[in-house]
């Protein structure tokens, strides 16, 4: 395999040929360096058209990948579809998305950031129009099968971006301020959905959804751009002065399939352990969103709207984790590691809380949620830029694809497991498991404690 198929020619040198639709997504060509007085002007302008970009594109991704669950019991009822027929779709749309995540991730690290998640964002939204249109059961299931393995295109090629216009002492900050867009595009799906679902019907919750992704992915491919060196600028290693500990020469090369496979996540021991890691925090992340409302009504006496509360109660305590954490792992020198065990730990406290606090209290089990929304996002966010950290900025998608696979893979696990014990035993058992899982993912932690940035 010729690793010129897309790879990203170097300075000065002549563009390639076109081979086809695959070569159109190659990674942008360097350009001629612009004058250094221009160079300063430009390159916070830059900076913040990538941020905003990346923000608006995977929130965006959001709105045309979570809206089944808003209208799922619509939908049902209109076609006659059963809870374990809903349940089925929505496990193998994750299954799928956590496979999609990694191959997608490991072509956008071999593709043009702008050309790939605009073309990601039209795909997902025209499955989600066909998804609309139709009215049978194994077709919804291929389709949102196929929307899963799209879905996979948005966190690779942002992640490249913001690792080639930001440097690795910004990483904390900059991935934390960008990971709180799926909390925002979370939000807001479901007032979107739950809107045009009540007046249109449940098969507007997919289109309107796609016309706005349509619209994102025209706006993004207008406002996006690559890398610094496409548009004439210095590599941001170069630009801030700013190089890992453990890298004297910036790394600009593109990778090919066998370095980046082999090389950076094969063997690489830590990324198999922050990966394994990730599967348990992905156990006990989704442990309450997706059982929480159900664990409050049925366990605690919550309302049907007290329990809902408790789905925007974690996922905005999660933003303000990451938001937090992440800019104090880069006043920690990048230990990311040993922030995300730091927070792993009080998790115990929160779920020991939820599993003794009285029936009736549903304010304090409110504040055991945000507590656990606070803590838990924290790896979340953390193992993705761990990912970079270990790796390179040439191979950030198909290491945070590799990640976040086992992460989705444990989604699955919780989702089946949880019930099931919480159906044949008690929600006492479906919690200690939940307990079981921090406490292996703060073992798994414990040993990236020392990890920094590499480069």
């Amino acid at each position: 395999m010729k690793d010129s198929l897309i790879s990203e020619p170097q300075p000065g040198a002549p563009s390639a040929p076109s081979k086809g639709f695959l070569q159109w997504f190659k990674p942008a060509p360097h350009t001629a360096r612009r004058p250094p007085e221009e160079v300063n002007a430009v390159y916070p302008r830059y900076r913040w058209r990538i941020i905003e970009s990346a923000y608006i594109a995977y929130a965006t991704f959001y709105l045309v990948r979570n809206n089944l669950s808003v209208v799922s019991k619509e939908m049902g009822a209109a076609l006659h579809y059963n809870k374990s027929d809903i349940g089925d779709i929505l496990a193998v749309t994750a299954i799928s998305y956590g496979i999609g995540k990694f191959l997608m991730g490991y072509l956008s690290d071999r593709s043009d950031a702008r050309k790939f998640v605009a073309v990601g964002l039209l795909a997902t939204a025209a499955v989600n129009f066909a998804f609309g249109a139709v009215a049978n059961y194994w077709l919804h299931l291929i389709l949102w099968t196929i929307n899963g393995l799209i879905q996979g295109m948005g966190y690779g090629p942002c992640a490249r971006s913001l690792g080639h216009w930001y440097s690795y002492k910004e990483r904390g900050s900059i991935f934390g301020i960008w990971n709180t867009s799926h909390n925002v595009g979370g939000g807001l799906v479901g007032i979107i959905a739950a809107f045009c679902a009540s007046h249109w019907g449940w098969r507007s919750a997919f289109f309107v959804p796609g016309i706005i992704a349509t619209v994102g992915a025209i706006y993004l491919f207008w406002r996006m751009r690559d890398t610094p060196q496409s548009e004439g600028l210095p590599s941001i290693e170069e630009f801030t002065g700013d190089y890992p500990l453990e890298e004297k020469m910036p790394h600009e090369r593109e990778l090919s399939f066998k370095e980046l496979f082999v090389h950076y996540i094969l063997t690489n021991k830590f990324l198999w352990l922050i990966a394994i890691a990730n599967f348990f925090v992905y156990i006990v992340r989704y442990s309450m969103l997706d059982w929480g409302p159900t664990y409050l009504k049925e366990v605690k006496g919550a309302t049907l709207m007290g329990g809902g509360w408790s789905t925007l109660i974690i996922e905005f305590a999660g933003g303000a984790g990451m938001l937090i954490m992440g800019w104090l792992s880069d006043r920690f020198e990048g230990r990311r590691g040993a922030v995300s065990m730091l927070c792993m730990i009080p998790l115990l406290g929160a779920f020991a809380g939820l599993i003794f606090t009285p029936k009736g209290m549903l304010w304090l089990d409110m504040c055991l949620l945000a507590s656990i929304g606070f803590l838990v996002y924290v790896p979340v966010m953390m193992l993705g830029v761990m990912s970079f950290d270990l790796t390179s900025k040439k191979a950030v998608g198909t290491a945070a694809g590799f990640v976040g696979m086992f992460g989705y893979l444990g989604r699955v696990v919780q989702g089946k497991g949880l019930g099931w014990l919480a159906e044949n035993y008690s929600w006492n058992y479906a919690l200690y498991a939940v307990f079981g899982s921090v406490v292996i993912a703060i073992v798994l932690l414990a040993f990236t404690w020392n990890l920094r940035p590499k480069g």
